[in-house]
């Protein structure tokens, strides 16, 4: 009797809870369950009585005017009316991954074993997605994707970007396959800090929330407590030059730049331009040559790995000084041999780890670090 009792209690909380969901209203999803304190491009809201959520991905890429909500779906309940996004349901158990950033994050989480699928497997440096043994697939670049094996795959979502504007070619197809897709805009993050914020999405699609709470809170701790530790030690600030040439135009990042703030917290300055936003600008040539003649320190060099392909891209380079004092570092020291580069993986979500390489090169004096992760001195 007790048994049946129980069973019967059951399928009626089951049955409530069904009736409840299927008549709640967005209106009903006004509780904030997550907001970013650095990330400006997402929010996680809840409702009062049940376990779903809201995720509200905002303004993705660049120059965008754009919004996506998705339900993340938990005790069968259903999406509120009137919602038109995409629908997941929480924990997810398989995800193709269209950035290597996104790996790093379901790997920060222990849940690296999720990602089915990505997209450039050779420019990926993480041990168990390159391990055949994994099994896991590559579906492709761009609009070039292999949707049959998408959707071999049965992703519960799938995890892109855009660049200029909505990827519509490739969205409007998983809409007819029926398969969830969800925006990140990680990369347009102007704080380093808020780009490793985003660990709360994938926290949210695999219920692992808690340790979110915990991995992103040590990393917060570590970067604010060593850019103090640097403000409070130098006097000095380097001067420093970014980039190469791309098709003989220099592009030279603004100073709200998500690389601009990392160097300033590391104490030093990198030339920059004044334009709002975090997009870059070309800039004249010959003013580019100058400032690089006059910088202390040079970052991000492209692909090159050693000062001879530095200066094989043109003679001039050889002629700056911080080429002859060997003033050249660049992020690709955990790199794999198609020219992936870790610092744009995992470096993504371990910028406390970035700062500490920069302080390292801009600031030897006072950092304490053995030896350099992203980044690596050209000889």
């Amino acid at each position: 009797m007790r048994v049946k009792i129980a069973i019967f209690a059951a399928l009626a909380a089951l049955f409530c809870a069904c009736d409840n969901a299927a008549n709640s209203s967005l209106e009903d999803f006004g509780v904030e369950k997550f907001t970013p304190e650095f990330a400006t491009g997402f929010r996680i809201n809840s409702s009062e009585n049940g376990a779903s959520s809201i995720i509200t991905i905002v303004n993705p890429w660049q120059g965008a005017d754009f919004e996506q909500q998705i339900f993340v779906a938990r005790n069968q309940e259903e999406a509120p009316k009137g919602f038109g996004g995409q629908v997941v349901k929480a924990p997810i158990k398989s995800v193709v991954c269209l950035s290597s950033g996104y790996v790093a994050m379901f790997d920060a989480l222990g849940e690296v074993e999720r990602v089915r699928g990505v997209s450039g497997m050779d420019f990926i440096t993480n041990d168990y997605i390159r391990n055949p043994k994994s099994q896991v697939a590559d579906i492709g670049y761009d609009t070039n994707f292999d949707f049959e094996r998408v959707v071999a795959l049965r992703p519960d979502v799938v995890m892109m970007f855009g660049v200029a504007g909505e990827n519509s070619l490739v969205t409007s197809k998983l809409r007819e396959l029926g398969i969830p897709y969800m925006y990140i805009g990680d990369y347009v993050e102007q704080l380093p800090l808020g780009k490793a914020e985003w660990l709360h999405v994938v926290a949210e699609l695999t219920d692992k929330q808690e340790l979110a709470d915990s991995v992103f809170g040590a990393v917060k701790h570590n970067y604010q407590a060593l850019a103090e530790y640097v403000a409070g030690k130098t006097t000095t600030r380097p001067k420093v030059m970014l980039n190469t040439p791309y098709r003989d135009i220099w592009f030279l990042p603004s100073v709200e730049n998500y690389m601009v703030r990392l160097i300033a917290d590391a104490g030093a300055e990198a030339y920059a331009s004044s334009v709002e936003g975090n997009a870059s600008q070309p800039i004249d040539s010959e003013q580019a040559y100058l400032l690089a003649s006059q910088a202390d320190v040079w970052l991000n060099v492209g692909a090159c790995a050693s000062l001879a392909e530095l200066t094989a891209q043109n003679p001039r380079f050889g002629e700056m000084p911080v080429v002859r004092n060997h003033k050249v570092y660049n992020n690709n020291r955990r790199r794999t041999r198609s020219g992936g580069s870790d610092f744009w993986e995992s470096g993504i979500i371990r910028p406390d780890v970035v700062l500490r390489d920069l302080v390292t090169i801009l600031h030897p004096e006072i950092a304490d670090a053995e030896e350099l992760v992203y980044y690596e001195q050209l000889k």
